[in-house]
C-alpha cells in the first residue's frame, strides 16, 4: 500500500487489532488507509504472535509489528523475530537497531518498511536517542537518509504537546529523502485534523500516526470500528 502514493503527504493510520476479526473490521472501514497491527509485548512467545499476523494478513495487505511497553526498545528483537516469520510489511525498531534490521530482513527475503524511533527532545529542532543525546534534526534527517531508513517514529507526542517539534522534524527528514513520518503517543481523535494539516504540506511523502488507546474499547481490548471510521473520514 505504501508504494501506491502518487503525491506527498498522504496518510495512514496504524491502530492495535486483537485478532483477525477485529483487524478485518478496521480495515474495512479504513477507505484502504488503515494498517492494523500488533505489539510484540503482548505476547508470551514469537510463536504466538506469528500466528496471529499470520492470521491478520489474510484480511489486511499490511500488518504492522510494534514493540509495545511504551516504545520499550528491549523488544526491538522479539518484533524482529516475529517480522522475520510473519512477513507483515511493516516493522517498529529502534534508531541503534533499524539498519541491521532492514538488512537482516532482506537477506532472508522478508523486505519491510522499518522505521526508526526517536523521542522529541523538549526543543524544537533537535531530537533525543536512546542513548540520551540530543542532536540537530537536520543531523538526523541527513545521517537516516543515507542510512537508507524509510520512516522515522517519533514518540511520545503527548497528543500535539510537541507538534511544532514534530514539524521541524518531518521537514528535514524529507529534504533528506526519508519517505514516511509516524507520530505516535496520546493521540486521539480531535488531533488528526491539526496534526494532519500541519504534516501535509512538510515534503514528505507519507504521515502514518500511530493511534491506540484512543480507539480502543478497554473492557474488550478490541479497536473499535465507528472510532476509526470517524477519525479516518476527517482526513480522507
Amino acid at each position: 500500500m505504501f508504494n501506491r502514493i502518487t503525491e506527498p503527504g498522504t496518510i495512514f493510520f496504524n491502530f492495535l487489532a486483537k485478532d483477525k476479526d477485529n483487524a478485518e473490521d478496521i480495515v474495512r472501514v479504513g477507505n484502504g488507509r488503515v494498517v492494523p497491527g500488533i505489539a510484540a509485548a503482548d505476547f508470551e512467545s514469537v510463536d504466538e504472535a506469528v500466528a496471529v499476523v499470520k492470521e491478520m494478513k489474510q484480511v489486511a495487505p499490511v500488518v504492522s509489528i510494534g514493540l509495545g511497553g511504551n516504545g520499550n526498545i528491549a523488544m526491538w528483537k522479539k518484533a524482529l523475530d516475529i517480522a522475520a516469520r510473519a512477513n507483515p510489511g511493516h516493522l517498529n525498531q529502534p534508531f541503534k537497531t533499524a539498519v541491521y534490521a532492514k538488512g537482516f530482513l532482506d537477506a532472508k527475503g522478508v523486505p519491510q518498511i522499518v522505521n526508526a524511533l526517536v523521542t522529541p527532545s523538549g526543543k524544537k529542532g533537535t531530537v533525543k536517542l536512546s542513548n540520551g543525546a540530543e542532536i540537530p534534526v537536520e543531523t538526523f534527517a541527513v545521517t537516516a537518509g543515507e542510512l537508507g531508513i524509510e520512516s522515522v517514529k517519533f514518540m511520545p507526542m503527548n497528543g500535539l504537546q510537541h507538534l511544532e517539534e514534530l514539524v521541524a522534524l518531518t521537514s528535514a527528514l524529507a529534504k533528506a529523502g526519508v519517505k514516511g513520518i509516524e507520530p505516535a503517543g496520546g493521540i486521539a481523535a480531535d488531533h488528526v485534523e491539526p496534526l494532519y494539516q500541519a504534516l501535509k504540506n512538510t515534503g514528505i511523502q507519507w504521515i502514518m500516526p500511530h493511534i491506540f488507546g484512543a480507539a480502543m474499547d478497554k473492557e474488550t481490548g478490541r479497536t473499535r470500528p465507528d472510532i476509526v471510521q470517524n477519525i479516518v473520514n476527517q482526513v480522507v
